[in-house]
């Protein structure tokens, strides 16, 4: 049987062409056509992230140094329950799934069916002795790995009461300006607020400025769903006689330190006190997912402008290790 790095690795090497190909040039057809968030743009993006920053031989390496104990014990049966928001969002756990030598009993989001199995097909054909079954709800698992909304978070606490669980919920992410950003700092941050349609829990939906600074973002041609949220986010903000600034795709609209309703509403909050920000964060981190910022020490996900939807094999979602979850089973 072939090692995790070489599984893997090899995964990376497939993906290489994602997209250029008939075949997976179906696979995105099918995928976008079953999900109208979904855009060819941000599918092959999510592939070519995986294979950047997940796939490379040396870093997963790297990654399972930490974990020396992967494998060592009798596999147990992990259910993986998905989410669909972005594309193959569900794929480190399958990941960290394999990669502790554990089973994945996978469900994935039926709005990102299409990938996922995809994904799964590969593996399996890169090493035949692979197990990845399907989840039934009839079926009693060793442990669980959900990620879901608030709401389905609950429902998942209630419905594997008694085994080891590793559920996650609703969470958000911001942006730190120093007022020293560059134009480039500024691209990059528009990609960490608009891509995948703002869906992500690390895409950035509130901003911290210094008190004055106006912010001037890029104009950004969305889909015809984001299109919908933004018309129905600007009539109600009319509505309500709330100022905005109108980006034609996207609306800016100073606030408190909330998080927005619609996902094409971004909000601004000045500050006159860095201290406070810091203050705030630290109060907010249970609801945090990462802090796009240059400024250092503002929070322990910190990330640069441009890389919230680039995490590395470390960058656990809510900051929980998968990985030491599934080799302390």
């Amino acid at each position: 049987m072939k090692s995790t790095i070489q599984i893997f690795s090899e995964l990376g090497v497939r993906l290489a062409e994602f997209g250029s190909d008939e075949v997976s040039r179906s696979v995105v057809a099918r995928a976008v056509a079953e999900n109208e968030w979904f855009s060819v743009e941000d599918i092959r993006f999510a592939v070519e992230a995986l294979r950047s920053e997940m796939l490379d031989g040396d870093k997963v390496a790297q990654w399972l140094s930490h974990y020396p104990s992967a494998g060592l014990h009798a596999p147990r049966r992990v259910a993986i329950i998905m989410a669909g928001n972005i594309p193959l969002v569900g794929f480190f756990d399958l990941m960290c799934v394999i990669a502790s030598g554990n089973i994945p009993c996978v469900k994935p989001s039926s709005k990102d069916r299409v990938l996922e199995e995809y994904i799964e097909q590969l593996l399996c054909d890169i090493e035949p002795t692979l197990r990845i079954e399907e989840y039934r709800e009839d079926e009693k698992y060793d442990a669980v790995i959900a990620t879901g909304g608030d709401s389905a978070n609950l429902y998942f606490q209630n419905a594997f009461e008694g085994i080891p669980c590793l559920l996650r919920g609703s969470r958000h992410s911001v942006a730190v300006l120093s007022g020293k950003e560059s134009k480039e700092d500024i691209l990059h941050l528009a990609d960490d607020i608009f891509r995948y349609s703002g869906l992500g829990c690390r895409n950035v939906s509130l901003l911290f400025v210094p008190k004055g600074y106006r912010l001037s973002l890029p104009i950004r041609k969305m889909g015809r769903a984001y299109r919908n949220n933004y018309l129905q986010c600007r009539a109600l903000l009319t509505m309500q006689n709330k100022r905005f600034s109108d980006l034609g795709s996207a609306l800016i609209v100073e606030s408190g330190a909330e998080f927005p309703r619609f996902l094409s509403q971004v909000n601004v909050v000045e500050y006159y006190d860095l201290e406070e920000v810091c203050g705030w964060l630290a109060a907010s981190d249970e609801v945090l997912q990462c802090v796009v910022s240059h400024i250092e020490g503002l929070h322990s996900r910190e990330v640069a402008f441009g890389r919230a939807q680039l995490p590395t094999l470390f960058d656990y979602a809510d900051e929980r290790d998968t990985m030491q979850f599934l080799t302390r089973l």
